[in-house]
């Protein structure tokens, strides 16, 4: 974290995406992520081992339907991260006339 409180972990777009869409379920599918996200596999996986190696997102594998599939959700310490980031945002914008 930088001395303004914004996460690097997050700052990219596409974690702050997934971290976001991650706090309205309890997990989330990585086709089903991808789609909402648009990026490639090997982006979205990049991406979830960043947040996983922060210990903001937890991942499970688990084979469904004869195929293994991972899913993502949203870790407490990333729940809270998330929150803190959005909160140096909005501070850094805060001065921003109408």
């Amino acid at each position: 974290m930088s001395a303004d409180g914004i996460d690097m972990v997050l700052h990219a777009p596409a974690r702050l995406r997934i971290t976001t869409l991650l706090t309205k379920v309890s997990e989330m599918e990585f086709a089903r992520l991808r789609e909402l996200v648009e990026v490639s596999d090997s982006v979205l996986s990049k991406h979830l081992s960043a947040l996983s190696e922060a210990g903001y997102v937890r991942l499970r594998k688990a084979a469904e339907a004869g195929r293994q599939r991972t899913w993502a959700s949203l870790s407490r310490e990333g729940r809270n991260a998330l929150t803190r980031h959005v909160a140096a945002l909005r501070a850094i914008v805060a001065g921003i006339a109408d």
